[in-house]
């Protein structure tokens, strides 16, 4: 395959539009229940996770605040937003919403789908141990 725009899109390798998903949560003796819309993982969701890796920001907060965004895709969140930083009067996103964004977001991006393992090949070497030979030790009555 050639490289391109074009032969790009013939395999569906640009993450392509929002995905309309349900949320519900508990907050309290309360459960809310709301739509969101998830970007697939892409290039957004790679920068974040390489600012994480490299302690500029929040991991979790990260994944949140590139894959939680509008119907046109614009993110609803900072990062800041979801840990509190954005305004510590405010505070952090409740545990429990924060949790039903995570399910969500691995829906649409089908993580922890288990994948068919390959067939197992031989490398073609043979290994030239041989066993220990056995013990002539007589056995004891």
């Amino acid at each position: 395959m050639q490289l391109s725009i074009k032969s790009l899109m013939e395999q569906g390798s640009f993450t392509g539009r929002p995905v309309m998903k349900e949320i519900t949560w508990k907050q309290g003796d309360t459960e809310h229940t709301a739509t969101v819309y998830v970007r697939p993982l892409g290039y957004q969701s790679a920068v974040s996770d390489l600012m994480s890796g490299v302690g500029k920001q929040d991991g979790v907060a990260g994944r949140i605040a590139v894959s939680i965004c509008d119907e046109a895709g614009n993110p609803v969140f900072t990062v800041g937003d979801i840990t509190g930083e954005a305004d510590p009067e405010r505070g952090a996103l409740d545990g429990n919403l924060s949790m039903a964004l995570l399910t969500v977001i691995g829906q649409v991006n089908q993580l922890g789908k288990t994948m068919s393992s390959p067939t197992p090949t031989s490398s073609g070497t043979k290994s030239r141990s041989r066993s220990a030979p056995r013990s002539r030790k007589p056995k004891s009555a």
